[in-house]
C-alpha cells in the first residue's frame, strides 16, 4: 500500500483501508516499543539451564496457566497451559530446569523456553536443510536436542540439554 501524503502511514484491517495516521516525526512506534524492552529489566525464567525459582517469569512471558507441579523422586514437572498447547519444564532435584516439553495445536515460543541455549538452537535451526512434508525434524547442536513432530491441530516437541540431565534419567522420559 502506498501513500499518497507524504509522512502519512496507512492503517489497513485485511484487504480494506480503514483509515490513515499520521507517522511521528521522531521514528515508529514499534522503534519506541523496541527501546522500552531493551531498557526495562530482564525478567527471570525458568528457561533450560535455569532455575525452578524462576517458573512464574516463564508463566508470565508466555501468558500462561500454571497447573499444580508433579513432584517425583527423581524430578519435578511444572506444567503450563498456553491457549491450547500443554507446556511442561523438568525440573531436577537440585532445582535445575534440564528439559521442556510441549503439546497442543501449535508449537510454543521457543525462544524464551531455551533462555541462553536459544542462540546454539536458531543457529543450527538454519544449517538443518529444509524437507518439505517432513512431519518431524530434531536440531542436535553442542549437547542441546530439539525434536519437534506432529501434524496439523496435534503437535509436540522437547528440548533437553545432555549435560544438565539428572543421574539415573533417561532423555525419553521428557515427554
Amino acid at each position: 500500500m502506498t501513500s499518497s501524503k507524504r509522512g502519512e502511514v496507512p492503517v489497513s484491517a485485511g484487504p480494506r483501508r480503514v483509515g490513515r495516521h499520521r507517522a511521528s516525526p521522531g521514528g515508529s512506534v514499534g522503534a519506541l516499543l523496541c527501546a522500552i524492552a531493551v531498557a526495562s529489566p530482564a525478567v527471570p525464567r525458568a528457561s533450560l539451564g535455569g532455575t525452578a525459582d524462576s517458573v512464574e517469569g516463564d508463566r508470565k512471558a508466555l501468558a500462561a496457566v500454571m497447573r499444580p507441579a508433579q513432584a517425583g523422586s527423581r524430578f519435578t514437572v511444572h506444567e503450563m497451559q498456553i491457549g491450547s498447547t500443554l507446556v511442561r519444564e523438568y525440573v531436577s532435584p537440585s532445582g535445575v530446569v534440564f528439559g521442556i516439553a510441549w503439546s497442543g495445536i501449535a508449537h510454543p515460543d521457543l525462544k524464551p523456553l531455551l533462555g541462553t541455549y536459544a542462540g546454539k538452537y536458531f543457529e543450527a535451526l538454519h544449517q538443518v536443510p529444509r524437507s518439505p512434508g517432513q512431519r518431524a525434524h530434531a536440531v542436535r547442536a553442542d549437547g542441546l536436542v530439539v525434536e519437534r513432530w506432529g501434524h496439523m491441530r496435534s503437535l509436540g516437541g522437547r528440548a533437553y540439554a545432555a549435560e544438565l540431565l539428572p543421574e539415573g534419567v533417561n532423555a525419553d522420559e521428557i515427554i
